[in-house]
């Protein structure tokens, strides 16, 4: 079982011929409204992935019985939700201008009750965007911690960040957000990554790099026909969390996160086209080659 706390979001996805400056104005060119949610994202592609996978999520009294609510149940997303009914289900407001830049503003909503809620002990728990405060309890109470701070990274102060850091075994982020996390802590990247066991930093249409055991691998990513990005670095999460429990080796699991991200940013939409797991295994023959068996190397 993999549990995922964060976000469950409604977002609103548009696109800009530009990113404007302060103060300052562009149209939108398109506009569209899908099933989003770091944590959310990340429950579902695993979900797709055929893992079993619990979310721990604050949801206004606007989602149950809604379309999101149905789509969870279908996935087969195991819930443990904290209900706000005076508050909507978080809002996540997102701009992607012609090069494939972005933007994003986020209501919390909701997810403003994490502050407040008991946070569970769990055994295998990957913490995407959160409160802060809630994220320092989980990862103080769980056995095993996968962190991925996210956007909300500039939340943490040193004190939160350190804490979490130190008691993760996994540690997601992209080259934004290890640049902000080193400025919070003070620290070099290179002392950053061996504070963890595992770290694996994404470049967007750059690949990404595995640092484990002292050793640093690059992994390309599949070449696809980009339709937008939101959502890559989520399903990202989502292969490599089902690669992970499976037993594949930290470097077969960013492959095949790097392949589950490849078909998620062919379609608009965090959770409009999820593979499968005889999907991913079809295009990771492609690109990677033989998926080896769980426990025998990269």
């Amino acid at each position: 079982m993999i549990h995922i706390v964060g976000h469950t979001a409604i977002d609103h996805i548009s696109k800009v011929p530009h990113l404007p400056k302060a103060n300052c104005s562009t149209h939108i060119t398109d506009r569209q409204i899908y099933f989003g949610g770091g944590a959310s994202n990340i429950a579902a592609g695993i979900a797709m992935l055929g893992e079993t996978v619990t979310l721990h999520s604050c949801i206004g009294s606007d989602f149950s019985g809604s379309e999101y609510d149905r789509w969870m149940t279908r996935l087969g997303v195991q819930r443990e939700f904290f209900v706000v009914p005076e508050a909507h289900t978080p809002t996540a407001f997102m701009f992607t201008d012609d090069n494939g830049d972005q933007m994003t503003f986020f209501e919390w909503g909701a997810s403003r009750a994490f502050a407040t809620a008991d946070a569970p002990g769990l055994p295998f728990v990957h913490m995407a965007t959160a409160d802060p405060v809630f994220n320092c309890r989980v990862a103080e109470r769980s056995e095993f911690v996968s962190f991925d701070p996210g956007q909300d990274v500039f939340w943490y102060n040193k004190e939160q960040l350190g804490s979490i850091i130190d008691n993760a075994n996994i540690l997601f982020a992209n080259q934004h957000e290890v640049r902000q996390m080193c400025e919070t802590l003070g620290i070099t990247r290179e002392m950053l990554i061996k504070k963890v066991d595992t770290a694996i930093f994404t470049m967007s249409g750059d690949g990404s790099t595995l640092y484990t055991g002292g050793d640093q691998h690059f992994i390309p990513v599949v070449p696809v026909t980009l339709a937008d990005p939101t959502g890559a670095g989520d399903s990202y999460r989502a292969g490599f969390l089902s690669a992970y429990v499976r037993g594949y080796s930290p470097l077969t699991c960013c492959k095949i996160g790097t392949v589950t991200a490849s078909f998620v940013v062919e379609h608009v939409g965090c959770q409009t086209h999820l593979p499968s797991w005889d999907d991913m295994m079809v295009r990771y023959l492609k690109h990677f080659g033989v998926l080896e068996d769980p426990g025998k190397g990269s």
